[in-house]
């Protein structure tokens, strides 16, 4: 079949449906049955029909464009990106692209102003925010973006009265799977790293689970076990020199992410300790990296492939104009070599 310069009424007519519906079916949307969709493709295609984003931008107002938001609470010194959200990165532009979305991707400081900048701007439909560093001053921006009416969703905590949707893992449950694990491999004096206060919620929440699974066995937390530490490997491995200096005595570490927990291996092989002989160790993430350093660490995944999914089709709905619920992913232990039985 030929259509000069086709158009969606085009299609619409001869796929006998609205042109709302092939506007959408054009998305992926699943609002549209799988077998209609198909039919309105294949039309398209043999229409050589070709969505003009511009035009349909113009006409619907929406720039068919997602923002995700990575933020990196700096203090001011040099930093990587947070390699889990790397992986939540890839699954997110995947899935945004099964619904016809682009993604524009800008990495952010808690300090700057984009709050403002998104609130007043029409580059993207709807945000997507991975990250937040000191929570409470997050709270405050998601407030503002709350206040003017944008569509964000968040992978992060599900904390009372926050503005917003949330996504994100159970990380008193992952806590608890992680401690739990060590106690029936016969680890009595387990030291944590990480950050236990409000402001970090998501590793507090895992400090909660650590300390359930602790007292459910009949033990309480040491507080000279207990060392704060931020998410990069350095820290990990100051981490464990200092319980080391303490002189305290410790056959298993749980670090509240992975590169907390590979550099605490770092540490303790260079102390002399075997692990996990000796010190049996427990990270947080799933990140790919995980399964190649020696030894392979065990950790508790976050599903990055449904977190991104889940992230991408809330944020859709909110543009669609549904209601969406905030939810947590369970999180699964992923037994690797750093971890054995106590000898």
């Amino acid at each position: 079949m030929k259509v000069d310069n086709p158009t969606s009424r085009d299609i619409a007519d001869l796929a006998g449906v609205s042109q709302a519906t092939v506007s959408r079916a054009l998305r992926n949307s699943p609002l549209v049955r799988e077998e209609t969709r198909n039919r309105i493709h294949k039309i398209a295609r043999e229409l050589n029909y070709f969505v003009n984003r511009n035009a349909a931008g113009l006409r619907t107002h929406q720039s068919n464009t997602l923002a995700l938001l990575l933020f990196e609470d700096t203090d001011g010194t040099d930093t990587t990106m947070n390699l889990f959200f790397l992986s939540m990165l890839d699954n997110i532009t995947r899935s945004a692209a099964k619904l016809g979305y682009d993604v524009l991707v800008s990495l952010q400081q808690i300090s700057d102003d984009w709050h403002i900048q998104y609130q007043a701007s029409h580059r993207a439909d709807g945000l997507i925010l991975l990250g937040y560093g000191d929570y409470a001053e997050y709270r405050e921006k998601l407030a503002a973006l709350a206040a003017a009416n944008t569509r964000f969703v968040i992978w992060g905590p599900l904390v009372m009265d926050q503005p917003g949707c949330s996504f994100g893992c159970d990380n008193e449950n992952g806590g608890y799977q992680a401690t739990r694990h060590l106690i029936d491999l016969g680890r009595k004096r387990i030291a944590y790293i990480g950050r236990m206060a409000r402001r970090s919620p998501e590793h507090a929440a895992r400090y909660a689970g650590y300390v359930r699974a602790l007292r459910e066995a009949g033990e309480a937390p040491i507080d000279k076990l207990r060392v704060p530490a931020d998410n990069s490997e350095s820290l990990g491995y100051e981490a464990v020199q200092r319980l080391l200096e303490r002189g305290e005595s410790f056959d298993a570490v749980f670090a509240v992410t992975d590169l907390i927990a590979i550099g605490a291996m770092r540490a303790l092989q260079e102390a002399g300790l075997r692990v996990p002989h000796d010190v049996s160790v427990v990270g947080f993430d799933d990140m790919p990296l995980a399964a190649y350093v020696t030894p392979a660490l065990t950790t508790v995944q976050q599903n990055a492939q449904i977190g991104g999914a889940r992230l991408v089709e809330g944020i859709v709905n909110l543009i669609e104009g549904k209601t969406v619920q905030s939810g947590l992913l369970a999180p699964r232990l992923v037994v690797r070599e750093s971890c054995g039985a106590k000898s």
